[in-house]
């Protein structure tokens, strides 16, 4: 009979060389916060997740480098001792017609192989939530899984990697 080994897991290394101490703002006058929390399983914190997001600005348009305003389009932040990130950035608009204004979001976690993804969508976007062509195609109760909803000055955004919450992740 073979004898058994231990599981394999992915990390935490996420805090050797990819977070750097501007990667969480990704415009440096932005007034848009979005934190949020991101939750394993059992519904612990994740206290070595790193979240990468990307996002046009407000035209909708994607910089291919950054801009003499510091706009970068995209921001990296690992998660701290209680699975708390946070991003400072701007309201993006729609990057495609008919599309709603969304943030695409990375996640990259202990025991995942590999990353997952998802969107971040707002709260005050009703009308183009709901035509969404990828928002859409959700069902009705998980949606709420990806719409970040106001806690104050800022917007949360929690990721729950699995269970009752899990937030929906694509398939891309």
């Amino acid at each position: 009979m073979q004898e058994l080994t231990p599981s394999q897991t992915v990390g935490p290394f996420f805090g050797f060389a990819l977070p750097f101490p501007e990667g969480p703002i990704v415009a440096p006058a932005g007034e848009l916060h979005i934190v949020g929390t991101v939750y394993d399983g059992a519904s612990q914190p994740v206290p070595d997740a790193l979240i990468e997001i990307w996002q046009p600005d407000a035209t909708g348009t994607f910089p291919t480098e950054p801009r003499p305003d510091g706009f970068r389009g995209w921001g990296r932040c690992g998660t701290d001792a209680d699975g708390h990130f946070g991003f400072q950035t701007i309201k993006p608009g729609p990057a495609e017609p008919g599309s709603a204004p969304h943030i695409g979001v990375v996640v990259h976690a202990r025991g995942i192989l590999h990353h997952l993804v998802t969107r971040i969508y707002f709260p005050d976007e009703n009308a183009a939530n709901a035509v969404d062509p990828v928002l859409s195609r959700v069902s009705g109760e998980r949606q709420a899984t990806l719409i970040a909803r106001p806690d104050g000055d800022v917007l949360r955004f929690d990721i729950h990697l699995q269970g009752d919450h899990e937030t929906v992740f694509f398939d891309v």
